[in-house]
């Protein structure tokens, strides 16, 4: 296959995952056979406990770490509790990109890039994925402020999708190949999607925050 030949594949290949990105945000859509039925949505009106989520930017940080300096990824949240008694927050966030590498937050991260970037941040109220791990009490004097930090693996990406899950206690059974002899069941939970738009050379991003252009709730 001859250079221009390959570059039109591989922009084949990055469209298609584009697609998945916008399309398949749930895992039920993921997994959907032709004689399964439609991926299920949210409640259009929360039917179960829901923390009020506030993202922060989406940003780049290369840290060092013993003599190498590397990439990482990371998102800072508030989250509020507004239905009243205690509730267990206990995120758990993934981010794939559209060439469809999926990472959870915190894995290939360690304590020491981790203490980094919450050093940079200047925040003295923020917790890292790990610490913020508790019941949370009702009341905006109880928010809490949070960080979720990936290894940067793929600084080709032209989009980033995050899906945060723990934020809300709504959750739906799923089942694919109904009329078949393997039935399969999912349990879905409502997760929050961020979808951001990162064109050109990420390695030259800097500070600058990743553009957000989308926000919604899927079940995943």
């Amino acid at each position: 296959m001859n250079r221009s030949a390959d570059a039109i594949t591989r922009t084949g290949y990055k469209a298609i995952a584009r697609t998945l990105i916008s399309v398949c945000v749930g895992a039920a859509a993921l997994i959907a056979t032709p004689a399964a039925a439609a991926a299920p949505e949210p409640a259009p009106v929360a039917t179960q406990w829901e923390f009020t989520f506030e993202p922060g930017p989406l940003r780049l940080a290369w840290v060092d770490e013993n003599g190498t300096t590397k990439p990482y990824f990371y998102l800072t949240y508030r989250i509020t509790n507004h239905w009243g008694g205690a509730k267990l927050f206990a995120p758990d966030v993934s981010l794939m990109t559209d060439n469809t590498n999926v990472l959870r937050s915190g894995r290939g991260v360690s304590a020491s890039v981790t203490a980094e970037i919450m050093r940079r941040l200047k925040n003295p109220l923020l917790e890292s994925q790990i610490d913020i791990v508790s019941n949370v009490l009702e009341g905006v004097e109880h928010a809490r402020d949070g960080v979720v930090i990936w290894p940067a693996e793929d600084l080709q990406a032209d989009e980033i999708a995050i899906f945060f899950a723990g934020l809300s206690g709504e959750f739906q059974s799923y089942v694919t190949g109904r009329n078949t002899s393997d039935p399969q069941r999912y349990t879905l939970r409502k997760t929050m999607m961020l979808r951001y738009s990162t064109p050109g050379e990420m390695a030259q991003q800097g500070d600058r925050p990743f553009e957000l252009i989308e926000e919604r709730w899927v079940m995943r």
